[in-house]
């Protein structure tokens, strides 16, 4: 499959009609037309449903559609890394992930400072799950990446940054729970609950709570805070998260009470073991060193 034809096709599902990714592509209408059938006649099957003027993608065309993205992601940063590479050494690009913490904000005073002394630096920030990030890490669509433990790091390298991640039970306001101060393992036997879809995540409650994981009262499990908070305000379910993922939303629907015997965990900045790094990837890791070894 050539490059130019997967960038084609991703154009057209982006744009949803042949005539606008032409325009985009600097092509002609017909000789795109050309390209997408050459391109679903290598893959055997049909990429779009013409509907009028709308091109709507297949099943298959959904699936590559998710591939290309990544293919020409990961190419886009590669000729990135070589441009870098003719330029001085400070003037390049890097691509960062980061979950919801409370050292989210030493990512940000880290980055001001990196910023402040090589202005011709450019970055990318990317927010979502752990194992979002993970996967883009793996693929090398992200040159590091900000996590939470517990997690499974074997390929990384890490630095541990200062602050500790302390876990709670955030519940309703007007929840029986919400009248402690602390939540013991007693206290959650048959509350509703709503947990991180980490596997790790999991078996450390089970630990903590002394309950195997299959009889943990687990309602739902989530991937991002944002849409638990009015799961937590309407009573669905009490939700295990971390004191630095609730930030500003402590107010009088909701309140966040700390496990006992206290759980806390480590933020880690981590990268891909034996990954070959650009100059300016190596010269943000080696502030970090120093900042936090």
């Amino acid at each position: 499959m050539e490059f130019r034809l997967l960038k084609y096709f991703f154009t057209i599902a982006e744009e949803g009609t042949i005539s606008q990714a032409a325009e985009v592509l600097h092509i002609t209408q017909p000789t795109l037309s050309r390209q997408l059938k050459e391109l679903e006649d290598e893959l055997g099957t049909a990429l779009f449903i013409r509907d009028n003027r709308t091109m709507l993608l297949t099943e298959a065309g959904r699936f590559l559609k998710s591939r290309a993205e990544e293919i020409l992601s990961l190419t886009d940063q590669t000729m990135q890394e070589f441009e870098d590479r003719k330029k001085q050494l400070f003037s390049g690009h890097f691509t960062i992930g980061c979950v919801e913490a409370d050292n989210s904000d030493t990512l940000s005073l880290m980055l001001e400072e990196f910023i402040s002394d090589f202005p011709d630096v450019r970055f990318h920030i990317h927010s979502g799950t752990g194992d979002d990030i993970n996967e883009r890490l793996e693929k090398g669509l992200l040159d590091l990446a900000i996590l939470i433990e517990p997690i499974e790091i074997e390929k990384y390298e890490k630095i541990v940054l200062p602050r500790k991640e302390t876990w709670g039970i955030l519940t309703s306001a007007d929840s029986f729970l919400a009248h402690k101060e602390e939540i013991t393992p007693e206290d959650i036997k048959g509350v509703p609950l709503l947990v991180s879809r980490r596997p790790e995540v999991q078996q450390m409650f089970s630990q903590w709570s002394t309950i195997p994981i299959e009889e943990l009262p687990i309602v739902g499990t989530y991937n991002l805070i944002f849409n638990v908070f009015s799961l937590v305000e309407n009573h669905v379910g009490s939700a295990l998260t971390i004191s630095g993922a609730v930030g500003e939303r402590r107010d009088e629907t909701i309140k966040f009470l700390p496990l006992v015997p206290q759980i806390e965990t480590s933020c880690v900045l981590v990268w891909k073991r034996n990954r070959v790094m650009s100059p300016v990837v190596t010269a943000f890791i080696a502030r970090f060193r120093e900042a936090f070894e």
